[in-house]
C-alpha cells in the first residue's frame, strides 16, 4: 500500500529529537506524524497517508465508546442479522 505523505509544519527540532532518543520514555513522547487509513465496506483499507500528529475525529457511535458504557451499565442485548439476539457478559458479577 502505497501512503501520500504531508510533513508536519513545525518538525520537532533536532536537539529535542536527541534528547527524545536518548530517554524515550513511554507515552510521554510522540512522533511528528501518525499513520492514517481508512476503511469501508466496499473499498477495504484505503487511503493511506502519514499526517502532522494531532487529534483523531471519533464517531460518537464508535464500538470502542459504546463497548466502555457496557462495561459500567451492565448487561446488553443485540439483535444481530442472523436474527439472533447476543448478549455481552450475561454471567458477570457486578463490578467482576
Amino acid at each position: 500500500m502505497k501512503f501520500d505523505v504531508t510533513s508536519h509544519p513545525e518538525p520537532t527540532p533536532e536537539a529535542r529529537r536527541q534528547q527524545i532518543l536518548a530517554d524515550p520514555g513511554f507515552g510521554t513522547n510522540f512522533t511528528d506524524h501518525t499513520a492514517v487509513i481508512d476503511w469501508t465496506q466496499d473499498a477495504g483499507w484505503h487511503s493511506a497517508r502519514i499526517e502532522a500528529y494531532g487529534p483523531i475525529t471519533l464517531d460518537p457511535a464508535a464500538a470502542v465508546l459504546h463497548y466502555a458504557e457496557e462495561i459500567f451499565e451492565g448487561m446488553k442485548a443485540y439483535r444481530h442479522a442472523d436474527g439472533g439476539i447476543y448478549t455481552f457478559r450475561p454471567y458477570a458479577t457486578p463490578g467482576a
